[in-house]
C-alpha cells in the first residue's frame, strides 16, 4: 500500500521532519546515525508512523552496516517493490498498514532466512518488553 497525498499530509503534521522524510519521501538517514542501531533490550520494533508492530528483538542482528537490521519480519506487516534508484535493482519494503518506507531487503542475511531487512532507524520506534504497545493509528 502506498500512502495517498492526503495521508502524507496528515502524517507530516504528526511526525518530526526526519521520520517523515524517510517514511513518506523515501529518504535515507546517514549510516550509524540512529541510536536504535545499538538497541539490545528485548522488545518490539514498530512503525514510527502508524505504530504497527514490525519486528521483535529476536529478529535483530548486527549487520555492520550502520542501520538496524533484521533477518525477518512479523507475518504480513510489510509490502515490497522493486527499486531502480541506484541503477541496479533492489527490493524496497514499506509498512503494509500506512505505506511508510522502511528500507531495503537483501539476500545476504543470517540464517534462518538469509535475508537482511536493512531499516532506517528514523522510521522505527522501540517498545521495551513489559511496556504496552501504543495503539495502532491511522493517518
Amino acid at each position: 500500500m502506498r500512502a495517498t497525498r492526503e495521508a502524507k499530509r496528515s502524517w507530516k503534521e504528526k511526525l518530526k521532519e526526519l521520520p517523515y522524510r524517510v517514511l513518506f519521501q523515501e529518504a535515507t538517514e546517514l549510516a550509524g546515525s540512529s541510536p536504535l542501531n545499538h538497541e539490545k533490550r528485548s522488545g518490539t520494533w514498530i512503525c514510527a508512523a502508524c505504530h504497527s508492530p514490525l519486528f521483535t528483538t529476536d529478529m535483530k542482528y548486527d549487520s555492520g552496516t550502520g542501520w538496524p537490521s533484521f533477518f525477518g519480519t512479523l507475518p504480513g506487516v510489510v509490502d515490497t517493490k522493486r527499486d531502480f534508484k541506484l541503477v541496479l535493482p533492489r527490493t524496497e519494503y514499506h509498512c503494509a498498514r500506512c505505506g511508510g518506507h522502511h528500507g531495503h531487503v537483501f539476500n545476504d542475511g543470517p540464517r534462518p532466512t538469509g535475508k537482511r531487512f536493512c531499516n532506517n532507524g528514523a522510521s522505527l520506534k522501540f517498545v521495551p518488553e513489559g511496556e504496552p504497545l501504543p495503539e495502532v493509528r491511522d493517518s
